[in-house]
Formats: structure tokens, sequence, C-alpha cells
């Protein structure tokens, strides 16, 4: 056995090799917690407070431990910050000669048949001259770029319309049938995931590969001896997605697009097939047009009121089954052809499968609705049966780890939700000193937030605090109506004199440059700002919650879910609904502290937080900051901080 000890001493190699490395007692025991129960093949569920060096912690032993591991993360960002940066950091330290390859899904990468084909092709009526001078900068990178990954083309954004005509999804990818296989950046990348000793992923390509049997994890799952999920309390929500099934237009609309473009090239002679394809894309755009609303979830129940909805449902899928069966006349006539019948016909089934299914008593169906496209959703009530059979599947290590995954130290909501029944649990704090360092205040005065009047008053109460802190502060609300009024107010508000910015105006990362380069500025976000957002220093001295972040009660999935607790006699708040909205909330808090000299304030405005007897379980979750509820006290703090 390797001497962790030693490796993670003031004098050791870490210490020689990181700059910046502290030795702190918490990550060499969670280090050696992780060695433990990669060496017996357990599972661990671990919560490491912020600071505690939990990549540190759980990379040296699985780079130590031999054998092949798989390492994934809650985003893409953290997936190449763990391949480019710490892994190769680490690996010098302690030199060892372990391979390592970044696995990302399909979409990441250029696909060559779709990129040939959109060069080619004069009908893509979409096309400006940004996207055409985009395409010829795709053309070229992928003549020399050697993994494809869209990433490191930097000059064409990544949200730009051409990338969904030069990328390959699951459904539209023509497999070992492709002409330019031999040569594809996406089998490449699988075959040295296959080869590697650790290999990164994120949780969406896990548990779509899980599901799906397809980005390649199917075949490296067998052959691994530890999973590491950094980032593990995003876990249930991604879960859920994959154990479910989905169908949405904007996939009808892809294969469309497709379809239009191999019934030109190798049907063009076969009249009928483009009329069919116009039938079946203005049915699926009349099913989005009956519904009026946009970015909202409704239940089977709400929707089934919706009389349009139903028939226009009816309509596409007779368009549909018409084109899937012309397509079956011609898919001999090329590769292209074949995987649009395919996709023709499983869109068909998922569709019919939604609608008529009646076995389907362990999900709930219910749709989404986004600005352009709809889908149709049916989701496990339960994910804890199908995730345990994944796991049972062959003896390996599981590691979760997040700085949220237990409410008071108690991890029973989280290891029931993902069916984690004989895992070891562990709790590290944090090394930063929260009884110095911060201040927890929750202002007195407020209504209950469902009051009509609550955002303006929550920013009224605000209004001081952001004075005293000049600006320096994240707002974070649980609801984008709410963060859209905050920003509203504030740049109202009489001689408030700090930049404003609101989540939206740019990409997270820009609107954090601007944030740190600023240094006075508050920042209005909602849900994308309460995780995976470090700003170390003064720059970030006050973060305001707005209200406790429980879930909206009437989301299809959560209702039905608490209608499932509580017919069995349980109690759904308590078990499901408080923990949850715990975890979100220590999410929130932690964007605070980042660092060992940081000095904050963390407002949580919500009066449930005193006034409920759940509330202690809740501010004993947190960090353990000294409390307040007098702005006098605030004010204080912050003069200290000003050196005033």
């Amino acid at each position: 056995m390797f001497d962790l000890k030693s490796i993670f001493s003031s004098d050791g190699i870490l210490s020689k090799q990181i700059t910046g490395f502290r030795t702190r007692p918490q990550q060499l025991e969670m280090a050696q917690a992780i060695a433990d129960t990669i060496e017996k093949h357990q599972t661990l569920v671990a919560e490491a407070g912020t600071g505690t060096g939990k990549t540190l912690a759980y990379l040296v032993p699985a780079l130590l431990g031999g054998g092949k591991v798989i390492i994934s993360t809650g985003t893409k960002t953290l997936q190449d910050q763990l391949f480019k940066r710490d892994i190769p950091s680490v690996r010098a330290a302690l030199k060892v000669p372990v391979t390592v390859a970044l696995l990302k899904g399909r979409a990441n990468y250029i696909c060559h048949y779709h990129l040939e084909r959109s060069v080619q092709d004069t009908h893509l009526s979409f096309i400006n001259r940004d996207e055409i001078q985009y395409l010829q900068q795709i053309e070229r990178y992928a003549g020399i770029s050697k993994d494809g990954d869209k990433s490191g083309l930097s000059e064409v954004p990544e949200n730009a319309a051409i990338w969904q005509q030069v990328t390959s999804t699951r459904d539209s990818c023509l497999g070992s049938e492709c002409p330019s296989y031999k040569k594809c950046f996406v089998m490449e990348a699988r075959k040295q995931a296959l080869m590697a000793d650790i290999v990164v992923v994120n949780h969406h390509l896990f548990f779509a590969d899980v599901m799906l049997r397809d980005e390649g994890l199917s075949e490296l799952l067998p052959a691994c001896n530890t999973v590491i999920f950094d980032e593990a309390h995003q876990l249930p929500e991604t879960a859920s997605l994959f154990f479910g099934e989905s169908i949405s237009t904007g996939q009808l609309l892809d294969l469309v697009r497709d379809a239009k473009i191999e019934a030109i090239q190798a049907a063009g002679d076969f009249l009928e097939l483009p009329d069919a394809i116009a039938a079946m894309e203005k049915a699926a755009r009349d099913l989005r047009l009956t519904i009026t609303e946009d970015n909202t979830r409704l239940s089977l129940a709400a929707i089934k009121q919706n009389s349009g909805f139903c028939s226009a449902l009816d309509n596409l899928l007779e368009k549909l089954n018409d084109l899937t069966k012309l397509l079956e006349h011609q898919a001999e006539r090329s590769e292209g052809l074949e995987n649009c019948r395919q996709r023709a016909a499983s869109h068909l089934y998922l569709i019919q499968r939604w609608r008529d299914e009646t076995e389907m008593q362990d999900h709930v169906r219910w749709i989404e609705v986004y600005h352009q496209a709809l889908q149709l959703n049916a989701t496990p009530l339960s994910i804890a049966d199908i995730f345990q059979k994944q796991m049972i599947a062959s003896p390996r290590a599981w590691i979760f780890t997040s700085a949220t995954l237990s409410v008071k130290k108690n991890f029973t909501h989280y290891s029931d939700e993902m069916g984690l029944t004989a895992a070891q649990t562990a709790c590290w704090d944090s090394p930063y000193h929260f009884a110095e360092q911060a201040l927890l205040y929750v202002p007195t005065g407020l209504p209950e937030p469902h009051h009509k009047t609550y955002t303006d008053q929550v920013v009224q109460a605000a209004l001081p605090v952001l004075r005293a802190s000049r600006g320096r502060a994240f707002f974070l609300c649980t609801s984008l109506r709410a963060m859209q009024r905050v920003y509203e107010l504030l740049l109202a508000a009489d001689a408030f004199g700090f930049p404003l910015l609101l989540q939206g105006q740019g990409s997270r990362s820009y609107m954090l440059e601007r944030f740190r380069a600023l240094n006075n500025a508050v920042l209005i976000g909602s849900q994308s700002f309460w995780e995976g957002v470090d700003v170390r220093g003064e720059a970030l001295s006050l973060v305001i919650i707005d209200k406790l972040p429980f879930a909206p009660p009437d989301d299809p999935v959560l209702s039905a879910r608490i209608e499932k607790i509580n017919s069995e006699g349980r109690n759904a708040f308590m078990e499901y609904q408080l923990p949850r909205a715990v975890i979100n909330l220590k999410q929130g808090a932690g964007r605070l502290i980042r660092d060992e000299t940081d000095r904050g304030v963390l407002m949580i405005c919500d009066p449930r937080l005193t006034t409920k007897a759940y509330g202690k379980q809740i501010w004993q979750s947190l960090p353990p900051m000294k409390r307040t509820r007098e702005l006098a006290e605030v004010v204080r703090f912050f003069s200290v901080d000003s050196g005033a």
C-alpha cells in the first residue's frame, strides 16, 4: 500500500510539485477513505466542504491504485480542467506512467460525413454570411485537428447554428455504414478511452451510455475497477433524465432537415418523399403551436385539457407514419436514407408509447415546452432500483463526492434516492474558519415568500447591505421572474452606483470575467450561478439569496413523487422536499467563501429560516458562520473589511 501520509505531508511530493499546495488533515483522511474503498471494491458517499481539496483527495489514490478508473464530472468545463490541468499535475508529481483519455458526447466532435454533406449542400436555407464563414473555419479545423473536439475551435461560438449541421447525434450517426467511419473522431476518442487507464467523462455521457449503450462506455464499464462521480449531488437529476424516455419536436425537425438533404441527393426522382417530409414538418410545428406558454412544464392531466394538443398529436402520428412507410421504400438507395428510416420508426414508436402506454405505472408522463420546441417525457418515479442494477453488474469501487450531499451530516436522503443501500458515508468539514470569515444575516420584518410584494421588500432589505458591501455581490434568485424584478428594482434605485450584470446578458464565463474585472458589480442570477462558480477574493463579498430553494410544487415530476411518498404513509416534505432544498441552498451559500482569506456576508431573506420548525435543520446544515439579524452588525462587518 502506498504511503498517503508522506505524499500529502507539508514536505511531501505534492507540496514540492503543486503550486499553492497546503497540507490539510481532512484531505488526507478523505484520500485514505477513497484508497480503502478502491482496494475493497466498496461504495463511498463522501461530502467534503469547500477548501478540502477533494480533487487531489480522489486523484492520488485513483492514479496509484492501479486498474482502470472512470471519473465523471458535472460539466464539460470541469472535464477539461481535470484532463488538461489537474490530472497532468498529479501524474507528474507522483511520477506514475498512467494514460489518460477525455471522452465527451458525440455532439462535441465534428462529423466528417455531415460536414461534407453541409459543404456540398446548396439548400441550407438558414445559412447567413457568418455561418458560411464558420463552416469554412470548421472545414479547415477538421483537416488539421487530431481530436475534432469543437472546444478547440474557439473562433466559432459554441451556440452557432452551424454546429448542428456538422456534428452527429445518436440518431443521425451512420455507424459502421458511414463512408468516413475509419477517420471518425468519435470512434478515435472511444479507442483512446478503451486503451487509457483513466477516462474523464461527464454525468450526461455516463448515464446516456448506461441506458443507450451508445457512446463507448458500455465497453469501458466492464473493464473498469473504479467509478468516481465528482459533483455527485447532480446525479439524481441527470439519472432521472436518462432513465426515462423522451422525444422532442426538435428531434423531428432534425430528421426533416436530414431527410430533405438525403431525398435531394439520393432519391431526387421520388416526388412523393419531399411532400411527406413537408407534411410531417408542418405537423411537428403545429404541435408546438398548440401551447402558448414558453419555458414551462405541464403534467399529463393538464395537457389532456388541451383538445388542440391531442388532435395535433394524432395528426403528427399520422404524418410520421406516412413518412416512415415512404422511407422504407427508398432506404436502400443510401446509408443516409436508411438512417432516416430507422429514426422515423424509432420516433413513431416513442410518441405512440408516450400517448398510448398504459403499463407505465412507475413513470410520470409530462411535457416540457421550450421557445421553439416541445418535448414529451416519461420519467421514472424512482431511480434507485434502476441505478442499483447498474452497480451490481460487476464488482468495482463506486465513489460519490461533492460539497453538498447531506442534511446535518445525514446522507439518508441521497443514499435512498440513488439506491446506495450498502454505501459507507463520510463527511469532512471545510478547513476554513467560517466563524471568523463569514456572517449569516437573516433580516427581520419580511413577509412570507408567497406575499405579492415579497421580491420588492427583499430588494428594499438588500439595498443597505449592498451599499455597505460596496457592490461586490451575487444576488441569487429562485426564479427567472424574481431575477428580472430584482434587476428592474435595482436599476431604478436611488443613488445606486454599482454596475449591474444580469444572467443572460452573455455566456456564464463572460459574465464572470466582467464581474471579476469590475470589482464592485452586482451580478443577478438564477440557477446558472448557484453552483460551479468560483470567484475568490474581494470581488465577491456578499451573497444574497431571495428565498429558500424549494422546487415548485406544481412541477409534474416533483408532484408525482410527492404523491407517491405520501400515499405510502411517509412524509414527502421531510423526506424529499426539505433535503433537496437544503442541498440546493448549500450550493448557493458555497459561492461565498472560496479561499482561506475570503471574508463575506451570506444574506438569506426568507423568514421561514427562523419562523418554521424546519428552519433550524436548514441553518444547522450550513457552514458554522456567526449569525445575526441586525443590519448594524452587517455594516460593522463590512467597515472592518474596508479598514474604516
